[in-house]
């Protein structure tokens, strides 16, 4: 029989490139989806089937972490063998400025979820999406046995999710899986997202649309990995004779400022003429260094990183460019719901 997943966050980045991997895989996809007045699916694009047509294996569900009630019916209704819990206040600098929303949602709505699946008694398998940034100033490289020392909301919430994970899996003997993964880009990005955030300027600023791009701290290290390698990890991880926690990461470091160059060195531009020093972006406790040590993923699970450096600067800088082209082509096309 096939698998059925249901994954929470499916419009977001690593959502709709882990429902790519796993409808390719065979299995049913189930996503949660926020009710909003406007469509917010267009990562899903690619996958979107009519509702009227028959044999569909992608089928999307409104819903929210904050409604327990809602989260237990689904998990009945579903009946996953696998659960992927990607949803998330997931932007570190906004959690600043919207604390008890990002505790809320990152931190006990994964409590929730976990709490529904034991109501619901379906028998599932689940991935919860822990951070580097449970990190923060622990020094690099960091793995499964180092010390957590969160910097920021975001993290403190995700720490919080990580250990009821944790705790799940001891209490419960639910097969609870947190996967701690460094900074993974791609094309879907979000477009406030550091990394985005350039290689849409360089885009824009070689088209001649926009002339200079703003950042904060161009001195931060990161671990910045592709994220369609990270949601195989993920699978991975449920595909495992027992449930652990594992670090995913590619091992290489890069700082903003190193970012930056290869960006702009791929449009054949001049970072320093159009880079500019915004103090509002520099996070209150900055987290300096983060260096993943993958080294139980490869040797436990197969698992090691394709697209890192360079390589993933370009294809993030090659794809904005193509995507500019074709808005000003008229060229994209949206699909209606």
């Amino acid at each position: 029989m096939a698998k059925t997943a249901l994954i929470t966050g499916i419009t977001g980045q690593d959502g709709s490139y882990l429902a790519e991997l796993l409808l390719g895989k065979g299995y049913e996809v189930h996503g949660l989806i926020r009710r909003s007045s406007t469509f917010n699916t267009s990562r899903l694009d690619g996958l979107y089937r009519d509702p009227h047509e028959a044999n569909r294996t992608l089928f999307l569900h409104h819903g929210d972490l904050a409604e327990g009630t809602g989260l237990v019916n689904l998990l009945r209704e579903v009946q996953p063998t696998e659960v992927y819990h990607l949803a998330a206040q997931s932007h570190v600098k906004v959690s600043f400025e919207m604390p008890e929303y990002t505790g809320d949602t990152t931190g006990l709505g994964t409590m929730r979820l976990l709490e529904a699946i034991r109501a619901a008694d379906v028998n599932t398998r689940f991935y919860q999406a822990s951070s580097s940034e449970l990190y923060g100033s622990t020094a690099p490289p960091q793995n499964e046995q180092t010390p957590f020392h969160p910097r920021s909301p975001y993290s403190v919430a995700k720490l919080y999710a990580h250990w009821a994970t944790v705790n799940y899996r001891e209490a419960y003997g639910l097969f609870a899986t947190n996967g701690i993964l460094f900074n993974h880009e791609s094309p879907r990005r979000g477009e406030t997202f550091v990394t985005r955030k350039i290689t849409r300027a360089v885009a824009r600023i070689a088209a001649g649309i926009q002339d200079t791009l703003y950042l904060g701290n161009l001195d931060a290290v990161r671990d910045w990995g592709f994220a369609p390698d990270y949601v195989e990890g993920m699978w991975r991880m449920l595909q495992a004779e027992s449930p652990d926690d594992y670090v995913l990461a590619t091992g290489h470091a890069m700082t903003v400022r190193e970012f930056c160059v290869a960006a702009f060195d791929r449009a054949q531009l001049d970072w320093e003429k159009h880079v500019a020093y915004d103090a509002r972006y520099e996070r209150p406790s900055e987290v300096d260094a983060l260096i993943g040590d993958p080294s139980k993923a490869a040797r436990e699970l197969g698992w090691t990183a394709t697209t890192f450096g360079a390589n993933l600067v370009h294809v993030m800088v090659d794809a904005d460019i193509t995507t500019l082209e074709d808005e000003r082509a008229g060229r994209l096309i949206r699909i209606d719901r």
